[in-house]
């Protein structure tokens, strides 16, 4: 996956699992407001993933306000982050009410701003009224084989592509959007760990998608041949997700160009229900000639 920095995962570094996964997001609470995530460890291209972060971020909240459930998050990724240290989560809650709290998450690493947003929690209400989109209408995941691209496996997490939409290959072309079925073997034991997890993969499909209509350019091509990255994420939470049924994650590209790709996005459980809406930026352009002069020296481009 084009957003998924698990390839190339390190022998030094544990394995990449769904109980990896959820430890690196469960971030832990070292004083007032200030929460720890723990890192990975040694990584062959060693960027934390932007969902990862985000998950960082809703956990943080989550526990910080905990009489409410987590609504929204958005986070803006101004600077990459390493695997091989851990992160920094500060939050600061800007408002708590009965019915809303606001809360403000800073990630910091080696005390440099790595990404910031805010977080929107709820204390919760029945139905007024109730609508919502409809899911598309795509295979079945029982009808589809899992996607195993060597090097980004998740033991314990299963994702199969609708409609053969996946390929990292140039010339694999089609619209700019990707229908993924996700699920994982193991529930997590508090709802803001689901969240997390749910948010986590929200962030793959971005630079996919963008590049799919576009004979010549693929994702293979991410991190060597053309620079890519997330640079925002905002997820909102409809209902409370079961991460292990089935979600199928929709994502189409509605801009791409001058060096961005935006997404809109939705998750879908397979009963129809709306889980949650996402909506993703990204960074797809060239690298500048000085840049693509450092990586030709290091040898990192053909």
């Amino acid at each position: 996956m084009v957003d998924d920095p698990h390839a190339g995962a390190g022998p030094a570094g544990p394995p990449w699992s769904q109980g990896e996964l959820l430890r690196l997001m469960d971030v832990q609470s070292c004083g007032a407001g200030h929460y720890v995530a723990p890192a990975h460890g040694p990584t062959v291209r060693n960027v934390v993933e932007a969902g990862q972060m985000l998950g960082d971020a809703i956990v943080a909240a989550a526990k910080e306000v905990p009489r409410q459930r987590v609504v929204s998050a958005s986070m803006i990724f101004t600077r990459v982050a390493a695997h091989d240290a851990p992160l920094d989560v500060d939050v600061e809650v800007l408002h708590s009410g009965r019915t809303y709290s606001t809360a403000q998450v800073r990630i910091r690493q080696h005390d440099t701003l790595r990404c910031a947003g805010t977080v929107l929690l709820d204390a919760g209400a029945p139905d007024l009224i109730r609508s919502a989109a409809p899911m598309p209408r795509v295979e079945p995941p029982e009808k589809l084989a899992s996607l195993d691209i060597p090097g980004t496996e998740v033991d314990g997490r299963d994702m199969r592509v609708a409609g053969d939409g996946y390929s990292p290959d140039p010339g694999h072309v089609g619209p700019p959007e990707l229908f993924v079925w996700t699920r994982y073997r193991d529930a997590p034991e508090a709802g803001h760990l689901h969240a997390a997890l749910l948010a986590q993969s929200c962030a793959h499909w971005t630079v996919a998608a963008a590049l799919r209509p576009h004979p010549g350019f693929g994702e293979s091509m991410a991190h060597s041949a053309i620079s890519t990255g997330i640079t925002m994420a905002t997820i909102t939470f409809h209902d409370d997700a079961d991460v292990t049924q089935w979600l199928l994650y929709s994502t189409r590209v509605v801009y791409a160009g001058r060096g961005h790709a935006q997404s809109e996005g939705r998750v879908h459980a397979a009963d129809g229900r709306l889980m949650a809406s996402y909506s993703v930026h990204a960074m797809v352009r060239a690298f500048r000639s000085a840049d693509t002069a450092a990586r030709t020296r290091a040898g990192t481009v053909l």
